[in-house]
């Protein structure tokens, strides 16, 4: 999921359980743009650094521990990135969300989109 600086979800990619998160931010931050993207470790990879360079934006993500030349990052900035997590925990209110009770794709992208729809408005 993609949310903007007040914590409100711009785009999401719903993704099958068993796989990372990380690979879809780049389809993510397609035809975005912004000052900086905040993410987490998982998040750390020169492809998505590359990608979000080229969207003339700062990358504000501390490197992975495997990462032989650490990067640095702005820790003043990244305090921001938990407004993500809170974006998430507002979502996770709405019990359909929580447990994924819709099986189909469908009709669980359809409430996503009410739900954010209705974090938008209140």
């Amino acid at each position: 999921m993609l949310a903007d600086a007040l914590g409100r979800p711009l785009r999401f990619i719903i993704t099958p359980g068993q796989s990372g998160d990380a690979p879809q931010a780049a389809a993510l931050l397609e035809a975005q743009s912004g000052k900086a993207v905040l993410a987490d470790k998982a998040y750390d990879s020169g492809a998505l650094r590359a990608t979000i360079a080229a969207m003339g934006a700062a990358a504000v993500i501390p490197s992975n521990r495997s990462r032989k030349v650490i990067i640095s990052h702005d820790t003043d900035a990244y305090k921001h990135r938990n407004r993500i997590e809170r974006c998430f925990s507002k979502l996770k209110h709405f019990r359909r969300f929580a447990t994924r009770y819709d099986r189909r794709t469908i009709h669980f992208k359809g409430f996503v989109h009410l739900a954010g729809a209705m974090l938008w408005l209140g």
